[in-house]
């Protein structure tokens, strides 16, 4: 084949498999496997893995190794040192131990029984490196779509897999000196490890700041060409003197991702590198899968199932064991453990290298491999059915759940006509002190338990609970409450709280934030009452203070932000005036008004669209019960004496309305 008929072979495969996995809902990288195999030397023979196949997608791992190496930074380690240096450790330390320890005992059981084992303690060392490794592209996406990133055990999960990203480092230097001889070995060992610590010392020490005053003044020139070529030569360029200096490529790239992840210019990186990394890493899945001949699979089926079942069992023992060491619940304990128990991206990557470098036999590769596949192809499974699981090894995290909802019942269970606010962050507890001062109940949920245990010993209303679940809303009273406020920017999160409210209490109006307005359609379509964008707020207030400043009379700059924000919020169009106001120049401007209908109103009993209110100009912005509870203003709303009305319109329409309202 040509290298075009390569080119175009690789691509064909890679967007069939991403293709297929999209619509099963699985990770793309399982796809990319499964065409490896499919197109591979012992499957159609379509291709060959080649030297130069395998050194392209030797960049897949640079880029993936740059990527962490962006997300590796002093502040996140220290807020995560518990889960990264202890839970992290733990269990990478007696993964790999583990698999020694089993390894010599088998080889001693079969040396009794007159029979020989192949697997030296090398090769064991390598594959419970390989084994201790777990998917962080799988785990990750998967967290992210159930809203559990922020959870107990999502950041136990996230802790294991940022150590998991560091080991990966050091057995990228540790696993070539392995091949060696005793006292070879030590040298090859303390010779790369002087290496790494002279060069590691040398980047980082002058690094940051020689890379801060680069990218500035790229930069300055202001060409996105110029600063992508700069990127690309940066991370390949550190990886080149690594490698030369008998390191390892991916050593490199982390530490420039480290160092760039140190300056500001981060997030446009990851960005720019985003293609590069996702396209090479998906060729370095297609050449792993190359690898898999699936004959001996076939033929030892029995083989693969057991070295699937049984890692997944020994780490997720393990893994659950160690949490509950560090003082986890057993809910949180076991559901780290499911989530972790899978084999992972990096453990194909060092289980390649160990085989390059002889560690284990070629014949034990393919049914490795295949094990690992199968792993990761369980884990949405396991992850879909963790509850049930959880709920079934451990009866106190069901009695757990049970007192956290009991403690949001207690909350709520004497108030009427409150607010649930969504996340007690900044955003929460500025509201929340504002409705103090209006001596409006409210009820916060957050998952901060931090947060939770200092405000409620403030004596505020907060309770930890999760608000994109069912039985937290309920709880706090969703079928009672007049409003509902998602305090934080997280658009997941915010839909699902949405589809919940409409679901369980359609009739309660509820407040969104969000940072733009990005997903402004998507979260109205979903039944938010109104969006608020901070940048839209945040340019108002900006505009204000520069009108302002530039001479422009104080109340005109409040006439301005007052009619931009009426034609952006549709609950705020117009306001209430009173005596005092200076309304010379205002008369066709919309203003608010609350009418409320008699005792003995002939509107009782009908619904609010016979008034027909728009027919004459008027809307209304939001009905009031006699007994202070705020209903949604919907045409099917049926009308009752003592209902207050906040209507909008021009004076004289707010006059006729007034009349048609009180008359009849």
């Amino acid at each position: 084949m040509t290298s075009l008929d390569l080119a175009l072979l690789y691509l064909v495969a890679a967007v069939f498999g991403v293709v297929v996995c999209r619509s099963l809902k699985l990770p793309p990288m399982l796809g990319y496997l499964v065409v490896g195999v499919l197109i591979g030397p012992n499957a159609l023979a379509f291709a060959h893995d080649s030297a130069s196949i395998q050194y392209l997608a030797e960049f897949g791992v640079v880029f993936l190794m740059f990527a962490i190496g962006l997300e590796f930074n002093l502040p996140k380690l220290r807020a995560m040192k518990t889960a990264v240096f202890g839970l992290g450790m733990a269990q990478v330390v007696l993964t790999i131990a583990g698999a020694m320890i089993g390894n010599a005992l088998l080889m001693v059981g079969l040396g009794m029984l007159g029979l020989a084992w192949e697997l030296h303690w090398e090769g064991a060392l390598m594959l419970g490196a390989a084994m201790a490794m777990s998917s962080t592209a799988i785990v990750v996406k998967l967290m992210a779509e159930r809203l559990e990133l922020e959870s107990p055990h999502g950041k136990l999960v996230m802790g294991v897999l940022l150590f998991q990203d560091l080991a990966v480092v050091l057995l990228l230097v540790l696993i070539p000196a392995l091949n060696s001889s005793g006292s070879e070995m030590v040298e090859a060992l303390a010779w790369a490890g002087l290496k790494a610590a002279v060069l590691l010392g040398l980047l980082l020490y002058g690094g940051q700041k020689l890379m801060r005053w680069w990218l500035t003044l790229v930069a300055r020139r202001k060409s996105d060409e110029l600063f992508m070529l700069n990127l690309l030569l940066v991370t390949l360029g550190l990886a080149w003197m690594t490698e030369h200096a008998g390191l390892s490529l991916a050593l490199g790239a982390f530490v420039a991702g480290m160092l760039i992840a140190e300056t500001e210019y981060k997030h446009q990186v990851e960005t720019d590198i985003r293609p590069f990394h996702d396209v090479l890493l998906g060729l370095f899945f297609i050449t792993i899968g190359m690898k898999l001949d699936w004959r001996p699979v076939v033929d030892s089926w029995w083989l693969v199932i057991a070295l699937t079942a049984l890692p997944v069992i020994a780490k997720f023992a393990l893994i659950a064991a160690l949490a509950r060491v560090f003082r986890s619940p057993p809910g949180v304990a076991l559901r780290t453990g499911l989530y972790l128990a899978q084999a992972g991206e990096f453990g194909f990557v060092l289980l390649t290298l160990g085989a390059q470098h002889k560690l284990i036999s070629p014949q034990w590769v393919s049914p490795v491999l295949a094990s690992m596949v199968l792993s990761m192809l369980i884990t949405p499974v396991l992850i879909m059915y963790s509850n049930r699981i959880v709920m079934k090894l451990s009866s106190s995290d069901w009695l757990m759940q049970s007192v956290q909802l009991t403690s949001i019942a207690k909350k709520s269970i004497k108030t009427e006509a409150h607010v649930i606010i969504c996340g007690y962050g900044r955003s929460g507890q500025n509201l929340a002190r504002l409705l103090e001062g209006e001596h409006i109940p409210y009820i916060a949920l957050d998952l901060d338990p931090d947060r939770v245990r200092q405000a409620a010993a403030a004596g505020q209303s907060v309770v930890f609970g999760d608000a994109a679940k069912v039985q937290s809303l309920m709880a706090a009273g969703l079928a009672r409450a007049s409003a509902v406020v998602v305090s934080y920017h997280d658009t997941p999160s915010a839909l699902k709280i949405l589809d919940l409210v409409r679901a369980h209490a359609p009739k309660v109006p509820v407040v969104v934030r969000t940072i733009d307005d990005a997903d402004l359609e998507r979260l109205k379509a979903a039944g938010a009452t109104e969006v608020v964008p901070e940048a839209i707020e945040g340019s108002l207030m900006l505009a204000s203070h520069a009108l302002a400043l530039v001479g422009v009379p104080m109340r005109r700059v409040i006439r301005i932000t007052r009619d931009a924000r009426d034609k952006r919020y549709g609950l705020l169009r117009g306001y209430f005036h009173g005596a005092d106001d200076d309304t010379g120049d205002e008369v066709d401007q919309a203003r608010l008004t609350s009418i409320s209908l008699p005792t003995a109103s002939a509107w009782s009993g009908r619904p609010l669209g016979e008034l027909a209110l728009h027919a004459i100009g008027v809307g209304v912005v939001s009905l009031r019960r006699a007994n202070g509870r705020v209903a949604a203003a919907d045409d099917e709303f049926l009308l009752a004496g003592g209902d207050t009305l906040v209507v909008s319109g021009t004076p004289a329409a707010l006059a006729l309305a007034e009349e048609k309202l009180l008359r009849g």
